[in-house]
C-alpha cells in the first residue's frame, strides 16, 4: 500500500469520525430540544459543522477510491482532498 493510500485513509477515517459524532450530538439535540430550548442557539452552528465534515468525508472517501483503484483522476481528488483540509483547517483556526 502506499504512503498517499494511507494518509488519505486516516484522513476518510478521522473525518468519519467527527461527521458521525456530530450527527449523534445533533440527534441528541433535536431529542432534547423540546427540554432545553437554549440548545436550540447551537443547532445551526452543529448543522454547519455536521456538513462540512459530511462534506469532508465524501471527499476523502473518493479519493481514497481513487488512489486504492489507481484511476486517473487520482491526483485531481487528491488535490480536492488537500484544499478541502486546509479549507476546514483554516475555517476552525482561532
Amino acid at each position: 500500500m502506499q504512503p498517499i493510500a494511507i494518509i488519505t485513509g486516516i484522513f476518510l477515517g478521522s473525518s468519519a469520525a467527527i461527521a458521525s459524532g456530530l450527527a449523534v450530538v445533533l440527534f441528541i439535540y433535536w431529542l432534547l430540544l423540546d427540554e432545553y430550548p437554549r440548545l436550540e442557539a447551537e443547532m445551526p452552528v452543529l448543522l454547519e459543522s455536521s456538513g462540512i465534515f459530511l462534506v469532508m468525508t465524501v471527499v476523502c472517501a473518493v479519493s481514497f477510491i481513487g488512489v486504492i483503484k489507481m484511476r486517473p483522476w487520482r491526483w485531481a481528488a487528491q488535490a480536492v482532498m488537500w484544499a478541502s483540509f486546509l479549507g476546514v483547517a483554516y475555517y476552525y483556526w482561532p
